[in-house]
């Protein structure tokens, strides 16, 4: 459930979708398809990671439960994590998964450049380092759309297929509420919705060039901003959360 505390519920919303899609990435380790590659899955999973935990932190303390990172990390159930839906659906083909990167790397690359400017230290810092990483990881799934889409009839199909299924899932990304609305007018925050045309634009130009159609008559998928998620997390979180839950007071 949503405190009232704004601040809190956007922080841990945004940390929700880092540590799930690297939970989701995190999947690949071991089993790229081929060695650098498989090697760079792992290293942005754990950038990703590594952003996740610093803004978990950071809502821990806004929380002001004593609760840690990894109690929350750890210790809420589906209903309670804020994710969008895209961040925990099965990693798929390779095309799938690349794809879906794409599309969160470009979003999140227009969320960061904005936290970066906010009058919130904390989270200024965070986007900051954060910024340094996503242009990276922005970069090299782009680069790998195009060639697939301009790759062989197999790679143009696999793509084809992941746009069809991925694509009803990405508007989420930008849905706001009031309380997103008046953070970004204390320029403390983002107003998602703000996002949607550089992304649109951006996410337009990479699918051109990389010969994808967006499906038409596509009905957005939404819920899990409001805990309401696919039967996908729940299976996620149980292989995340199972040693922690096992030996909850274990010291690493």
């Amino acid at each position: 459930m949503a405190q009232n505390n704004p601040l809190y519920n956007f922080v841990l919303k945004i940390s929700d979708d880092s540590l799930i899609t690297a939970q989701r990435l995190s999947e690949w380790t071991g089993h790229g398809p081929f060695l650098e590659e498989d090697l760079a899955l792992t290293n942005i999973a754990l950038d990703i990671f590594g952003r996740a935990k610093a803004l978990l932190e950071y809502a821990a303390k806004l929380e002001g439960k004593g609760r840690s990172e990894d109690d929350l990390a750890f210790f809420r159930n589906e209903r309670q994590y804020t994710n969008a839906l895209i961040c925990e659906l099965p990693k798929g083909d390779y095309a799938k998964t690349i794809l879906r990167l794409a599309f969160i790397n470009a979003y999140d690359f227009l969320l960061y450049s904005q936290l970066a400017k906010s009058k919130d230290e904390t989270l200024a810092g965070i986007a900051a380092k954060s910024i340094k990483e996503i242009t990276y990881h922005k970069r090299h799934t782009f680069s790998w759309v195009l060639r697939f889409g301009n790759g062989t009839d197999e790679s143009k199909q696999r793509l084809s297929d992941a746009m069809n299924d991925l694509w009803r899932y990405t508007g989420e990304l930008f849905e706001s509420t009031q309380e997103d609305s008046d953070l970004a007018k204390e320029n403390t925050g983002v107003d998602f919705s703000t996002l949607k045309s550089a992304w649109e634009k951006e996410i337009n130009t990479l699918l051109q060039q990389a010969n994808l159609s967006i499906p038409e008559n596509t009905f957005m998928q939404t819920g899990g901003r409001k805990g309401i998620h696919t039967e996908h997390l729940g299976y996620l979180l149980s292989e995340m959360q199972a040693l922690p839950r096992m030996l909850p007071d274990a010291k690493w």
